[in-house]
């Protein structure tokens, strides 16, 4: 998603996003989705939709370990915080459903920072800012 103006080119966040994580892009209407090619044949696994990039690409290193196995872990975008469910003995659906399992937990905690850190700014607000 780069936009044209006179001065050049600039980049959207949605851009960046998808540079900084592996196996996932950016709908026009702001969602995140990852899938990810099965080795040895021209099969793609789709993995979910997703409302922050983090959870679309958790989703994404959680199949790619389970497809891959540890040979892979260079390659992940979490690699440190690979869930148990996270194995390399599962089957597509299985593995899908690992994958959007955890791809779903990490946007429920990104969504739940961001709340929590709206909520502290507004608690941060005293008497001499009415007056």
């Amino acid at each position: 998603m780069s936009t044209s103006s006179d001065e050049g080119t600039r980049t959207t966040s949605s851009t960046t996003n998808e540079k900084r994580y592996k196996g996932i892009r950016c709908r026009r209407w702001g969602k995140w989705v990852s899938e990810i090619r099965v080795p040895g044949s021209q099969e793609r696994l789709w993995l979910g939709t997703y409302s922050t990039p983090e959870g679309a690409a958790m989703a994404h290193d959680v199949a790619c370990y389970s497809l891959r196995g540890g040979v892979s872990l260079h390659k992940l975008n979490f690699p440190s915080m690979l869930p148990p469910t996270a194995r390399t003995d599962l089957s597509p659906r299985s593995i899908q459903k690992a994958a959007s399992d955890a791809g779903m937990a990490m946007d429920a905690r990104f969504i739940t920072s961001r709340e929590n850190a709206s909520n502290n700014e507004a608690l941060n607000v005293s008497v001499d800012d009415y007056l």
